[in-house]
C-alpha cells in the first residue's frame, strides 16, 4: 500500500502554517517520526522504530501524540492484520 492510497492521491507534506505550528509544539519524538513519515510514506510502528532509531515505546508514544493532533492515520495492514500501518493526514488539517 503506498502513501497515496493511504491519504489520497495528494502528496502530504508539513509546509501548511498550521500544521507547522502544530508540530512545532509536539515533543521531539513525534517531530522525528512526522519528517520519517513524511519522505517514506507508510510505515509499521516496526519500521518506524528502525528508521528513527528510537525505542519502540518512544515511537508508541510519539503516534499517539501524532494521533492526538489528527496528523497521523493508521489502517490495518493487509499482509498482517496484527499490525498498523501509519501515514501522515494533512488533508483533513488544511481543510479546516
Amino acid at each position: 500500500m503506498s502513501a497515496t492510497e493511504l491519504s489520497g492521491t495528494e502528496e502530504t507534506s508539513l509546509t501548511d502554517d498550521d500544521v507547522v505550528e502544530t508540530i512545532r509544539e509536539l515533543p521531539p519524538s513525534a517531530k522525528l517520526v512526522a519528517k520519517v513519515l513524511e519522505y517514506d510514506g507508510t510505515l509499521t510502528q516496526t519500521e518506524l522504530a528502525e528508521e528513527t532509531l528510537l525505542p519502540p515505546r518512544t515511537v508508541r508514544y510519539a503516534l499517539n501524540r501524532l494521533e492526538d493532533r489528527d496528523l497521523v492515520d493508521s489502517r490495518f495492514s493487509f499482509a498482517d492484520a496484527r499490525k498498523r500501518i501509519y501515514a501522515l493526514d494533512l488533508d483533513d488539517r488544511q481543510a479546516e
